[in-house]
C-alpha cells in the first residue's frame, strides 16, 4: 500500500554510506534515538524509536538553506546528552549584507527521557553586526517497524494520515494493519514563520553578542509547549536517573591514567544506558540500534559479567525471564514448556506474526544459562528466598532440558528450528554460516553445540547445589546428570589429533571439526579436565586465534574463516571475555592480563566504547582495529567485557554463604600499576579492595571494611 510513508533507506544501505559507528545513540526505557554527527535524522538506521516503531524518521536542520559546518559533536560520558557544535556557512542577503561564515555558534543539545526527545537549539551571534537567521527543519514520521528498518520487506502496511498542524505543533498519525493507532507529535517553543506537515521555517533576529534558544520536543503522545523550564526539569530527572543506574553496586578505579579510567567509566555508563528499570527489576537491553529490547542470552551474559560488582542486574534478569517462561508448544515461536525466552518485541510486524519475535524462544542456550546464572547469583548473594520464589521456574527449565532440549535422547542439548521463520542456528553464533564441518559443509540437524553442553553442565550442577539446600530429593540425580554431560562432552567432542574440542555434533552424531572460540565458553563453565583446558588455552593464545586485539571467533585457516564475517573470524569482546574467564578458572593469569591489555588497546581506538564486534585482521604497528560496519554501538555484553576480564585478572570470587572473598593469584595488565574496587557488598558487609603491583607481584589490601567478611588470598 502506497501511503506516502515509505522507508527512505534500508539500514544496510545506511551502513554502506557511513556505518553505525557514525551514529550517535541516546536511550531511556523503550525509547531510543540514533542520529548522525550533526544530530540529523535522515532515514536508514537513524530515527526516534518508541517500542520498536520509528516515530520520527526525518529531522534535518538547515541554516540559510544549507547544512551548518560541524565543529564537534558527541554523547556525554554519562550517556545522557548529545551535543553538536556547528557554525554557519555564509548566509543569504536579508535586506542588507549577508552574514559571513563562522560568526554564529549553533549548538544542538538533546536528551531522551520519559518516552520523549527534548532538544535545545542555542544560537549565539559572535559577529559585529545584527543577523537575520533563517533556520529550518525538515521532518517526517514513517512509523516503520524496527524489522522493516533493518531491511525486512513488507508486501503492504497500514495507512498514514496527512500530518496536522496547529501553529507550533505537527501531529503524525498511522493506523497499522494490527488496528493499533500510532501517533507522534513534534512541537516547537516558538511558532514557525511557515509550518506544514514536513517543514518548519523560522526567521530569527539575532543582535550581535546575543543568544537565543529554541526548544523542541517529540514523543508518541500530544506534547505540551516546550520551554526552558520543561527542558531543565526533565534534563535533571534524566541525569539523576542515569546517575542512580551508574552507581549501583561496586565501582572500579584504575591508576592515574585518564584513558583507562575513561574506559571503565564509558563501559559502566553504557551498561547504565542500556539498562531499563522494569517492574521485575533492572534489565540490560542488548544494544542499539537493532537490539534495544530484552534478549534472554544477552541479558544473562551481561548480568553475569557484572555479577561480582552489581548482582541486582542478575536478579532483574532472572525475575523477568521467569515471568515469560514458555508454557506451551508453538513451532512459530520455537517454544516448549519450560523454555526461556530468546527475544521479545513490541512492533506492528511482531504483533501481526509477520516475524516471530513478539515473544520468541529460538535460543538453545538461554534455558541452560538461566539456570546456571541462578546458581552463580545465589553464590554471590546468598538470597535463598528469591531462589525459593524462582524454584518452580528453575525446575521447569531443567524439565525442558530433559524432555525437549535433548530431542534425540543422547544426553546432549540440541536444536533444529521448528519453523522456517525461525533462526536456523540458535546458539550465540546464530548467523546461517556459523556452524559447519571442517570442509565447510553445513551439518544436518539436530545440532548439539559445544558451549551449550557446558552451560547445561553448569545448570545441572547449580540445581544439585540449590536442591540440596532446599531439601529437594532430586539433587543427587541432578548432580549425576552433570557428571554424565561432562563425560559425554569429553568423549564425543574432544579431537585428540587437534588437541581441541569440535564446535558441534551434527544430527548423525558426527563432530563438526571446525576450530572455534566456543571452547573458551566451555572452560568458563569448568567442564574440561585440567589437561584439556591447558591444551585449549595454548591454542587460543596462538596466532590462529589471537589477532592482537582479542580472540577471533574462528581460527585462521578454517574452511569458512573470514576476518570480515559476523561470526567466522571477527572479534567479539564478550566472546573474548568468556574465554579469558575460562582460562583464569584453570589458573592462567599472565595471558589474561595480556589479552585484557589487547582489548584495552582496541577500546582506545573506538573512543573507549567497545562495539558489538570488529574485524579479526592481524594487528599492524601504528594502526587500529578495523570496524565492522553494522556492529551495534553500544552493546551491553561488549561493555560488560572489561568487568569480567578484570575479575578474571584479579582472581576475585565471592561466596556470600561463607562471607568470603577469595583472591587467587591476582595480576594487572601491563601499564596498570594499581586498581581499587570500592563499595563491594558481601551479604551485609561492605569493603574496598586496593590492588597494587609491587615488584613482580600484585598484592591486595582490604580497606574500609564494615561488617563480617573474610578475605582469603592464594597463590
Amino acid at each position: 500500500m502506497d501511503d506516502g510513508y515509505s522507508v527512505q533507506q534500508t539500514a544496510a544501505e545506511s551502513a554502506e554510506s557511513g556505518g553505525l559507528d557514525t551514529l550517535q545513540a541516546l536511550k531511556d526505557g523503550d525509547t531510543f534515538l540514533v542520529a548522525d554527527n550533526w544530530g540529523d535524522l535522515k532515514g536508514g538506521a537513524d530515527g526516534l524509536f518508541d517500542r520498536d516503531t520509528r516515530i520520527l524518521s526525518r529531522f534535518v536542520m538547515t541554516v540559510g538553506l544549507a547544512r551548518p559546518s560541524r565543529l564537534s559533536s558527541g554523547v556525554s560520558r554519562d550517556n545522557v546528552f548529545f551535543t553538536a557544535h556547528t557554525t554557519n556557512r555564509p548566509l543569504p542577503p536579508m535586506g542588507g549584507r549577508s552574514a559571513p561564515a563562522g560568526v554564529l555558534h549553533i549548538e544542538r543539545r538533546r536528551f531522551v527521557w520519559d518516552r520523549r526527545l527534548f532538544e535545545r537549539v542555542r544560537m549565539v551571534n559572535h559577529g559585529i553586526e545584527d543577523v537575520l537567521l533563517p533556520l529550518a527543519f525538515e521532518f517526517g514520521a514513517d512509523f516503520a517497524d524496527i524489522f522493516q528498518v533493518r531491511g525486512t520487506l513488507r508486501k503492504k502496511r497500514g495507512a498514514g494520515e496527512v500530518p496536522t498542524t496547529d501553529g507550533r505543533r505537527v501531529t503524525f498519525r498511522y493506523t497499522g494493519l494490527d488496528a493499533v493507532v500510532r501517533t507522534s507529535c513534534l512541537a516547537f517553543s516558538e511558532p514557525p514563520a511557515r509550518l506544514n506537515g514536513s517543514r518548519a521555517e523560522f526567521m530569527f533576529s539575532l543582535p550581535m553578542g546575543k543568544e537565543l534558544d529554541l526548544y523542541i520536543e517529540c514523543g508518541p503522545e500530544m506534547c505540551l509547549t516546550p520551554d526552558a523550564q520543561r527542558w531543565r526539569e526533565n534534563a535533571v530527572q534524566a541525569r539523576l536517573a542515569m546517575r542512580r543506574r551508574r552507581r549501583r553496586g561496586a565501582s572500579l578505579r584504575g591508576p592515574r591514567s585518564p584513558r583507562f579510567n575513561a574506559w571503565l567509566d564509558q563501559s559502566r555508563s553504557d551498561i547504565a544506558l542500556l539498562t531499563t528499570d522494569l517492574p521485575t527489576g533492572p534489565y540490560p537491553y542488548a544494544g542499539t540500534p537493532w537490539f534495544s529490547t530484552p534478549f534472554g542470552r544477552d541479558g544473562i551474559i551481561s548480568a553475569w559479567q557484572m555479577l561480582w560488582l552489581d548482582p541486582s542486574l542478575a536478579k532483574g534478569v532472572l525475575t523477568y525471564l521467569a515471568a515469560r517462561q514458555a508454557t506451551e508448544v508453538s513451532p512459530f515461536q520455537d517454544s516448549q514448556p519450560g523454555k526461556i525466552m530468546h527475544e521479545t518485541r513490541g512492533g506492528e510486524m511482531s504483533a501481526l506474526g509477520e516475524v516471530p519475535f513478539g515473544l520468541y524462544y529460538g535460543g538453545v542456550d538461554t534455558t541452560c544459562l538461566f539456570v546456571a546464572l541462578a546458581g552463580a547469583w545465589f553464590r554471590r548473594t546468598g538470597d535463598l528466598e528469591t531462589i525459593r520464589a524462582l524454584w518452580p521456574n528453575l525446575v521447569a527449565a531443567t524439565e525442558w532440558m530433559r524432555d525437549y532440549g535433548d530431542s534425540n535422547g543422547d544426553g546432549l542439548i540440541d536444536y533444529a528450528r521448528a519453523a522456517e521463520t525461525g533462526l536456523s542456528n540458535q546458539g550465540w553464533k546464530d548467523s546461517e554460516d556459523s556452524i559447519f564441518h571442517s570442509d565447510g559443509r553445513f551439518p544436518k540437524g539436530p545440532i548439539a553445540l559445544l558451549e551449550v553442553q557446558g552451560y547445561a553442565f553448569a545448570a545441572w550442577r547449580a540445581m544439585a547445589d540449590l536442591g540440596a539446600l532446599l531439601g529437594d530429593a532430586r539433587a543427587p540425580a541432578w548432580n549425576q546428570q552433570a557428571e554424565e554431560v561432562r563425560l559425554l562432552v569429553e568423549d564425543r567432542f574432544w579431537m585428540e589429533d587437534e588437541q581441541f574440542y569440535a564446535i558441534a555434533l551434527d544430527g548423525d552424531g558426527n563432530p563438526c571439526e571446525a576450530i572455534g572460540s566456543n571452547a573458551g565458553h566451555l572452560m568458563f563453565t569448568g567442564l574440561p579436565s585440567a589437561a584439556r583446558a591447558a591444551a585449549v588455552t595454548k591454542r587460543l593464545l596462538g596466532a590462529e586465534f589471537r589477532s592482537g586485539w582479542g580472540l577471533r571467533t574462528l581460527a585462521k585457516g578454517q574452511a569458512r574463516f573470514n576476518p570480515m564475517s559476523y561470526h567466522n573470524g571477527s572479534v567479539w569482546p564478550h566472546d573474548t571475555s568468556l574465554g579469558v574467564a575460562g582460562m583464569a578458572r584453570y589458573g592462567e593469569r599472565d595471558a589474561v592480563g595480556m589479552i585484557l591489555g589487547e582489548i584495552y588497546a582496541a577500546a582506545s581506538h573506538f573512543q573507549m566504547r567497545l562495539p558489538e564486534l570488529f574485524c579479526g585482521f592481524e594487528r599492524e604497528p601504528g594502526e587500529g582495529p578495523i570496524a565492522y560496519p553494522v556492529a551495534c554501538l553500544p552493546q551491553a555484553w561488549a561493555a560488560g567485557s572489561v568487568f569480567l576480564m578484570l575479575q578474571a585478572s584479579l582472581g576475585v570470587s565471592i561466596d556470600a554463604l561463607t562471607k568470603t572473598v577469595t583472591i587467587d593469584a591476582p595480576t594487572l595488565p601491563a601499564g596498570i600499576e594499581r586498581l581499587t574496587v570500592s563499595r563491594l557488598q558481601v551479604g551485609d558487609a561492605v569493603l574496598d579492595l586496593a590492588f597494587e603491583r609491587l615488584g613482580d607481584q600484585v598484592v591486595v589490601m582490604p580497606r574500609n571494611r564494615v561488617g563480617e567478611v573474610r578475605i582469603v588470598t592464594t597463590r
